[in-house]
């Protein structure tokens, strides 16, 4: 009896790979190559530089050493949600606000406009949402509550960042006409299978100029699959959101490279920004893929941001760290740099700051 939940897990993995086989139907055509950009190849796309990733072994060696082992459980974590006020939000046209609704969702207002990171509000980080991982925090916001969405800027095509019922919630919600949808290269297909043509794809330093605001595609050091056989066929991509006088950085997903610097320098400073600070363990494995929260501060430093705020932690269970560590390691690399914990915020879910009151609203 003692071995029933390993065998349990193991039934499970077995099941989860099998639905996994059906998604094949949900890949991308890799868009023409541009032989003049070192990041396209004749099938897809790579990253700037080059690392030692690894490979579907090391993959699977990673799955079956965590079914041996004793890792957190959806249970063992209660996050409560701020407080909040979405009357404030839908009416707000003036003040820069970000709202933290969790994962990589990040709800920001603008030169008057909404706007929507990685926009996730389902259950499961999963093709199904009958298996796959599930919340351990309710979106900080619901998606009904929050005002119409102006633009959605997606990062790439995995489960926990482009999540299909939630762009379906949001272009039914106002009728398919009002939310632009920024993308990078070779998502806009995608889209189009969905019946969605209100979409900008844009390269690694392409722009648009949206109203006033201008939405810039930047690159990270990460990669893109969304079925068995359709690996990095997509772009995978940062994004810069700047008004005349303020600008934002969305990291998205990403490891740690010398290009952060790069963006600084070209497209900074930054008056805020969103960067990842979970699912880093084991970093044999995620360190190609993920940062740590110390590496989340060397980017805060390398891009010039003068307040960032902690993303892509705490909602699901997706790596072997304890999943209330990273806001512990991150106030450690803060001190460590000499960095005030007011430049390196940790919100709550749903937790709103208003940038002009240099202050935030609700949450712990």
């Amino acid at each position: 009896m003692g071995d029933t939940p390993r065998i349990i897990q193991v039934w499970g993995v077995a099941v989860a790979v099998a639905a996994y086989l059906l998604v094949l139907s949900q890949c991308c055509s890799a868009p023409p190559p541009n032989p003049d950009k070192p990041h396209h190849t004749k099938h897809g796309f790579k990253n700037i530089y080059s690392s030692d990733e690894p490979g579907f072994l090391d993959l699977l060696k990673w799955r079956w050493q965590r079914l041996w082992k004793k890792t957190p459980r959806f249970g063992d974590y209660r996050f409560p949600l701020a407080k909040n006020n979405p009357a404030f939000l839908r009416s707000n046209r003036e003040k820069i606000t970000l709202t933290w609704v969790g994962h990589a969702t990040v709800f920001l207002q603008v030169g008057g406009k909404n706007i929507l990171t990685d926009p996730h509000f389902s259950q499961r980080a999963s093709p199904f949402q009958w298996i796959g991982p599930k919340r351990v925090a309710a979106p900080g916001v619901a998606l009904d509550e929050l005002p119409e969405i102006d633009m959605v800027v997606i990062s790439h095509d995995h489960y926990d960042s482009l999540d299909k019922e939630s762009i379906v919630r949001l272009y039914e919600r106002n009728g398919g006409t009002s939310t632009r949808f920024f993308v990078p290269l070779g998502l806009k297909d995608w889209f189009a299978d969905l019946g969605i043509s209100n979409v900008v794809e844009l390269d690694w330093w392409d722009s648009h100029d949206e109203d006033g605001l201008v939405i810039t595609a930047v690159p990270v050091h990460h990669w893109s699959k969304r079925g068995l056989i359709s690996q990095n066929r997509t772009l995978w991509a940062g994004w810069v959101i700047g008004s005349a006088n303020f600008r934002f950085f969305f990291c998205g997903d990403t490891a740690y490279k010398p290009l952060f610097k790069e963006i600084g320098s070209r497209l900074g400073p930054f008056d805020l920004s969103a960067i990842p600070i979970g699912a880093y363990e084991p970093r044999w494995f995620m360190r190609h893929h993920h940062i740590s929260p110390e590496e989340a501060v060397q980017i805060h430093l390398d891009i010039r941001s003068k307040t960032s705020v902690a993303i892509h932690w705490g909602t699901f269970i997706l790596t072997d760290e304890p999943l209330d560590e990273p806001p512990l390691r991150l106030e450690r690399a803060l001190k460590e740099k000499g960095l005030p914990e007011e430049a390196f915020l940790v919100l709550a879910h749903g937790q709103t700051m208003v940038l002009d009151q240099c202050s935030a609203t609700g949450g712990r």
